[in-house]
Order: C-alpha cells, then structure tokens, then sequence
C-alpha cells in the first residue's frame, strides 16, 4: 500500500467516518481533527487559534498573495503582514505534505488534494449523500430538530467550499476536481468504503 487518500465531503455524508473505516481496512492512519494539532505543534501556533480558523474561508486578501509568500517561503516579508488565516492554511499545507511524505494514509478534508496536487500516488475522492440522508443523520447525531439539521448542514457546507474555492484553484464538489465521487447515500457506509477500498486497490495495481 503506497496511496494517500483525501477524501472531500459534504457534511452529513459520512465522509470521515468513511475514512476512518477506510484507514482501518488498509491498516493506516486516519487524519481529521488530528492534523489541526499536528498542524498547531509543528507551526507554534495555538491549537484553539487553528481549530478557530478550520476549513473557514477568509475574503480579507487576495489569493494570489497566500500562493506568492507559499512560493517564497516563511521568510518573505509579506508573511508577516498576512491575516491569521492565511498563516494557518499554510501550517495546515505543510503538515499534510509532510503527513504526505511519510507514508500512506487518509485525510479528510482541509484541502488536501490541492496541497497534495503535484504527488502521483494521491488518490482524490469526494464523498456526498442525499438530502434525506444527511438530514437523517445530522439529526440524529447532534439531537437536532429537522429544520436545524437543515439549517446546519447548509452553513458547514457554505464554509467548506468558500474554504475549498478560495484556497485550491479548483471548485469543491465538482466532478472533475476529484477522481471519483461517491454518493454514499446509495451503498451505505459500508458498501461506499467496500467500493472505494476496490477502487483504491486497482489504482495500485495500475501504479505497481
């Protein structure tokens, strides 16, 4: 086994949950919330600071200006000058490089097919579910009414691809930003994972 996986997701898709089962079947390691402390203790910065900032979009720069000083590295002048977020979407990009480099493994979310767009061994899925699906399960997970799971699941999603959008040059959720999209409404949990885990498996065939 020699894949990274990254899998993008709608929330209440089952998206990590998927990667965890994924991760458990391929004997490697799941990251998620995991990579805001690694991110938090290879960066200096504050775990709460990084969780604050997580998959939340920014509009207060230009994009352009993150990928210049990304270019230049830490030391550019215009790092210091940058807003927060900026500064914690590059700790975040550096510790799934690193996380990248060391292996493979899943991670979920936090733009990792963008940071990981020039490996050949990255495999870059998303994951998405039908309304009555997440609504469902959003429900039943926070103990939520249906218009709150509602209201919920479209405010994580609004963030997550203003995130996705404004960072990656490519758009969340569209088809062809990924290399296969499952809708995990369909098979369940379990018959998703069993479909990725074959798709993972042929791609490493076709890599051997």
């Amino acid at each position: 086994m020699n894949t990274v996986i990254t899998i993008g997701r709608q929330f209440g898709s089952a998206g990590r949950e998927i990667g965890e089962k994924l991760a458990d079947y391929f004997g490697i390691k799941c990251y998620d919330k995991e990579l805001l402390t690694r991110a938090a203790k290879e960066s200096g910065f504050c775990e709460e600071m990084i969780q604050n900032h997580d998959e939340r979009p920014t509009n207060s720069f230009l994009y352009n200006l993150v990928m210049d000083t990304y270019s230049f590295g830490y030391n550019a002048s215009s790092f210091v000058d940058m807003p927060i977020s900026h500064k914690v979407f590059l700790a975040q990009f550096d510790t799934i490089k690193k996380i990248a480099e060391e292996g493979p493994c899943v991670i979920v979310g936090r733009c990792a097919d963008y940071a990981l767009s020039d490996y050949d061994n990255v495999l870059k899925l998303f994951v998405y579910a039908d309304e009555k699906t997440k609504v469902k399960r959003i429900m039943e997970r926070y103990s939520l009414t249906e218009s709150k799971a509602k209201d919920m699941i479209i405010k994580k999603d609004k963030q997550r691809q203003s995130y996705y959008n404004y960072y990656s040059s490519k758009k969340w959720g569209r088809a062809d930003s990924y290399d296969l999209c499952v809708n995990s409404s369909i098979l369940g949990v379990d018959g998703t994972v069993k479909l990725i885990t074959q798709y993972v498996e042929d791609f490493e065939k076709k890599e051997a």
